[in-house]
């Protein structure tokens, strides 16, 4: 009779455990406002499913991620760039809030970009000095001002121009297609264009450009008003070049679904790869589960080994 009651106390035991694992594998993924974080999302999106896995993507804005991740409101991100995220992601990992789960092998830049025929305009170009002669190359209507162009994201141009007391204007766009149609239309007619720029990304694979030379990141550029050229303001020097990509997780995430996070932690892009990501959504007019769906129908033998973890045997199975 006290072994019947024991065996029935363990079955609703595992009961409750299998039912809580249900409902607990659904994986929360962040998507971000630029297309290979979107088709990097849905790459692992799909895997997931592969292994029985339910999804669902939460769109969020780069600086509000941090809050859901923090308290587990989303449980991936897929690509956090070093140059505007890593203060802020450097002081919740060390404060054991949220989980890394693995840099890619991807040198990344993102700072003022130009294209090549400019120079013809503006010889002096890549040096930043040059920018103020050549303010009137890169204005728009009556306003005497350089323009430059960005989108959506946390930067610091505005602080960067007083900082560098440089006679230019900022114009912010809605989201990087915006800014995708802007430059296409000035290299076709071959008009002097000045926007923000990153590498890896489908610029690399149609256009000749290149970054402005500003004076060397150090951080005390960001800290220190007396560092660098200005000494009365932050923020007089370029952005750092040469950062890493991370993946990043919820805390709890690894111990609640360790064939996801594993699975997470195996996948890994090129910089070329995160380009043409990007050229298939930006100019050619794919979805990014279009996208990601072609990737892992040519990938194949590359993705089945992220799948290949001990912890997912029990899903394969």
């Amino acid at each position: 009779m006290a072994n019947n009651h024991r065996l029935a106390c363990i079955m609703l035991a595992l009961t409750s455990i299998s039912s809580q694992d249900v409902s607990a594998r659904t994986v929360r993924i962040v998507l971000n406002d630029w297309a290979s974080q979107q088709v990097i999302s849905n790459v692992y999106s799909q895997l997931l499913e592969k292994v029985g896995f339910k999804t669902k993507f939460v769109s969020l804005p780069t600086d509000g991620q941090w809050y859901y991740l923090k308290y587990n409101y989303v449980d991936v991100q897929v690509e956090v760039w070093q140059g505007n995220k890593e203060n802020k992601l450097t002081q919740l990992i060390e404060s054991q809030s949220i989980q890394e789960a693995g840099t890619y092998s991807i040198k990344t830049r993102e700072d003022w970009w130009y294209p090549s025929y400019v120079t013809d305009l503006c010889p002096q170009l890549p040096d930043w000095k040059a920018l103020n002669n050549c303010a009137k190359v890169f204005s728009e209507g009556d306003d005497p001002r350089g323009v430059y162009y960005t989108g959506p994201w946390e930067r610091n141009d505005s602080a960067r121009i007083r900082a560098l007391n440089l006679n230019y204007r900022v114009i912010s766009l809605s989201d990087d297609a915006s800014l995708v149609k802007l430059l296409q239309k000035a290299y076709n007619q071959k008009k002097p264009i000045l926007i923000f720029n990153w590498t890896p990304n489908w610029v690399d694979t149609q256009y000749d450009g290149e970054f402005v030379e500003f004076p060397d990141y150090a951080p005390e550029c960001e800290t220190n008003p007396e560092w660098g050229s200005s000494k009365q303001f932050l923020y007089d020097c370029g952005n750092p070049k040469a950062r890493w990509v991370k993946k990043v997780t919820a805390k709890e995430f690894p111990q609640a679904m360790p064939c996801a996070f594993d699975i997470l932690r195996s996948m890994t892009f090129s910089g070329e790869e995160l380009a043409q990501f990007s050229l298939q959504v930006n100019v050619h007019s794919q979805s990014t589960q279009q996208v990601g769906e072609q990737w892992l129908n040519q990938n194949q033998q590359h993705w089945q080994d992220w799948l290949a973890h001990y912890s997912c045997d029990a899903y394969l199975d």
